[in-house]
Order: structure tokens, then sequence, then C-alpha cells
């Protein structure tokens, strides 16, 4: 079943950040799938609060993706300024998820392609 590798999330990564001029903080981790497959899980920290978000496909294989707000043992106080920076952070986050949907879509790792599938030219 084909995945995104954390190779394959890395250059989505690059490619959305250096487009959109934002989410340097964004990371891509090793997330163990079945049988410990690669499959990467991409983790948005949240400056002002002690919370991340991290987003994967919804299953391995599916173009969509969800994004997940990780509790958090704390309260968090924030400042308008701080609110305002927050709501930045959640777009890029929401845009990224899109862009990652988008990228997903067709898409079929190297090593998910059955040599049965190849064309002789």
């Amino acid at each position: 079943m084909p995945f995104r590798s954390k190779e394959t999330l890395e250059h989505w990564l690059e490619e959305f950040t250096t487009a959109r001029g934002a989410g340097a903080s964004i990371k891509v981790i090793i997330q163990d799938g079945d049988d410990g497959a690669d499959t990467g899980l991409i983790v948005v920290p949240l400056r002002d609060s002690t919370a991340s978000i991290f987003m994967e496909p919804r299953e391995i294989g599916a173009p969509e993706w969800r994004i997940t707000l990780e509790p958090q043992p704390d309260l968090t106080v924030l400042s308008h300024h701080e609110v305002n920076a927050f709501a930045m952070e959640m777009l890029v986050a929401a845009e990224l998820c899109a862009f990652l949907e988008a990228k997903s879509v067709g898409h079929v790792e190297a090593d998910d392609v059955d040599e049965d599938d190849s064309v002789d030219a």
C-alpha cells in the first residue's frame, strides 16, 4: 500500500516552506508503520504554547490528511498579539495540510511500484 516516506515529506515540506516563506520550525519525524515502514509524521510546534500539532494521512495510501492538536497539561494564556501569531501558525498549518493533500493525490513511492507495472519501451 503506498505511503509517504520521511524523505518524500521532507522534500514536500522544503517545497512548501520555500514557496510560502514560512514554516521553518515544522519538522518531519519518523512514525513507524506496519512492519517498520517509514511513514512520515509532520510536527508543527507552536511558539507561545506548550502544545504542538501534528498532521498525517487519514490512513496509509489515502490522499486526505488530518491535523491533530495535542492536549496540553497547562493552561495557555495569550495576549492579543500572541493570539494573532497563533492564528497565523494555524493558517500555515492549514495551508500545509492542503498542500500535502494536493501532493498526495496519485503519489506512489518508488519502492511501492510493482515491477509488473513497468512499461516496456
